[in-house]
């Protein structure tokens, strides 16, 4: 399963927000065997995260969007996600619904609270307000982060991929003097290597099982000078 991430908001463009909720979705994706081929951030606008999501819903098995829900001015990617598929957007009862049962009356609320993507499926929001959509492949979620990640954890058992396994490596040589030792271990071996120079070197060698990881690894180990652990 392939699957790209849109992170809505001009404050993560001018750097007054960091960009958390790429990386943790990353990461739980990666754990689930989901390859992430794209991140992506775009402003509070309606034409820009439209034809993104247009594309990225062209392209990859899914599309996870988060930020932009809610009632106020710069809240658009609800409407933004309809007009890419051509859809309206209207009061959605199961929405209001939930809210009612937390103690919210239409009374308490804006009513573009709860208007989404016609013939969209509504997401809970079980950590805030703003209720989230899947419209087809595409999953809408809050970019408050503690309620993304409670919606997203909703939705995980539906990103399924291909687990991989991974070794690190951490060896004490310059990373230009490595590179004919990863080229013939790619060679050698059916994994991929990833190189992180700091300090150290750290290899990162990732396989489909963990039985080539590790020989791999080993590989490495015996040919090179490793960092001293004690």
């Amino acid at each position: 399963m392939d699957a790209a991430i849109v992170t809505v908001g001009d404050e993560l463009l001018v750097g007054d927000t960091e960009n958390t909720n790429a990386t943790w979705l990353c990461d739980r994706l990666d754990a689930r065997g989901v390859r992430v081929r794209r991140v992506t951030v775009v402003p509070d606008e309606v034409g820009e995260i439209a034809r993104v999501v247009n594309e990225y819903h062209a392209e990859y098995d899914a599309v996870i969007v988060t930020g932009g829900l809610g009632p106020t001015h710069d809240d658009v990617t609800m409407d933004a996600v309809a007009a890419a598929f051509g859809r309206d957007l209207e009061a959605n009862e199961r929405a209001a619904g939930w809210l009612a049962e937390e103690g919210y009356s239409a009374d308490d609320l804006a009513a573009e609270t709860t208007h989404l993507p016609e013939n969209c499926r509504p997401l809970e929001n079980e950590a805030g307000v703003a209720p989230g959509a899947v419209v087809e492949s595409v999953y809408v979620l809050p970019g408050v982060p503690r309620e993304m990640k409670a919606m997203f954890e909703s939705v995980a058992d539906e990103f399924e991929g291909t687990p991989t396994h991974t070794v690190v490596v951490d060896v004490d040589e310059p990373e230009s003097a490595l590179l004919e030792r990863f080229a013939a271990l790619e060679s050698e071996f059916d994994v991929s290597v990833g190189s992180y120079p700091g300090e150290s070197v750290r290899v990162k060698i990732t396989a489909a099982s963990a039985d080539e990881a590790e020989r791999a690894a080993e590989w490495i180990r015996t040919r090179s000078t490793l960092v001293d652990s004690a």
